[in-house]
């Protein structure tokens, strides 16, 4: 099972539409959004991948609300699970939240697999035990480079995607 993984896109419409089209073309099944879609409108983004989406807060919240009210409801295939989020999938057992401190900690915990964060912007994958703990990097593209990851779960693959262009390339980190 391809399960795509991403966060931090926001408000950022065209590389959400380009990681969904990927996804779209490239039998992925599953996406975990990592936090910090902010906005509702992008909840109608996100529903255009074909799959079941699950989605958490990050610390840009916009309109909570709303975009709770919205998954599950008007948007029957993505779940919304508050801050922390855990789901089953190609017999691999996924939490994930928005900060990476958490992750780290819940990783360490040994109940999962797979443990994904967001929050810094910047892409990373690292072992601890036999959990795998990542980080997609953003789809924002504030100064770097937009991506996400997509994970294979029979191979336990890590491929990650880089999309469009950052906003202020030329700009110090």
């Amino acid at each position: 099972m391809r399960i795509a993984i991403l966060s931090d896109t926001h408000d950022h419409i065209p590389n959400l539409r380009s990681a969904v089209t990927y996804c779209q073309a490239y039998g992925v099944q599953m996406m975990i959004h990592c936090g910090d879609l902010i906005s509702p409108f992008m909840l109608k983004e996100l529903a255009e991948f074909s799959g079941p989406v699950h989605l958490i807060y990050g610390n840009n919240v916009g309109d909570q609300h709303l975009i709770s009210q919205s998954c599950g409801t008007r948007y029957a295939h993505i779940t919304h699970h508050g801050t922390l989020g855990a789901v089953e999938a190609g017999g691999i057992r996924f939490a994930f939240n928005h900060y990476p401190q958490l992750a780290r900690g819940i990783a360490l915990q040994g109940r999962f697999d797979v443990v994904c964060c967001g929050h810094t912007h910047r892409y990373g994958v690292e072992k601890i035990g036999d959990c795998l703990l990542i980080n997609p990097g953003d789809l924002h593209g504030g100064k770097k480079q937009p991506c996400f990851v997509i994970f294979e779960t029979a191979t336990k693959n890590i491929e990650r995607v880089d999309i469009g262009e950052p906003f202020f390339p030329d700009s110090p980190e």
